[in-house]
């Protein structure tokens, strides 16, 4: 039986989340046919599956049960959402950027939460710091990008 702690709720949605990116991100990869945008999709769809597998090792560590997580009914109505956006979209190029940073914010906010409880072990702490960095890095890629289209 795994253990509770304090913040194990806060990382399974952080888990749930980062699997809605990873799939959101292959979904905007096939909706637009912006080659520049493919890549950066295509990309962050990879990035996003490191960070489930870390996301996971430190979940192990600590205890955390994760073994039913696999992303999120909104995530699943969201990326339905992108396909449809991208069918009546004349820029879809633009409208899956704007999607692609909406997610990006949130997941900020879920991580801001989850550092700021103060309570977590170093590793854990070190593994969330690097990949918040790293999602906001991605959203300054994404403002770059979306001013160049």
């Amino acid at each position: 039986m795994k253990k509770e702690n304090a913040y194990n709720d806060n990382l399974r949605e952080i888990l749930e989340k980062t699997i809605d990116a990873q799939k959101g991100f292959n979904t905007a990869k096939e909706n637009t046919d912006n080659v520049r945008l493919k890549n950066y999709f295509s990309a962050r769809a990879t990035e996003k599956q490191h960070f489930i597998s870390e996301l996971k090792d430190e979940m192990t560590k600590c205890g955390c049960d994760f073994n039913d997580v696999d992303g999120t009914f909104t995530g699943t109505i969201h990326r339905g959402w992108m396909d449809f956006k991208a069918l009546l979209s004349i820029n879809d190029a633009e409208s899956m950027i704007e999607e692609a940073i909406r997610g990006e914010e949130s997941a900020l906010e879920e991580y801001n939460e989850i550092l700021n409880k103060g309570i977590l072990p170093i590793s854990l702490r070190n593994v969330l710091l690097d990949q918040k960095v790293k999602i906001q890095s991605g959203i300054n890629n994404l403002d770059i990008l979306e001013d160049s289209i």
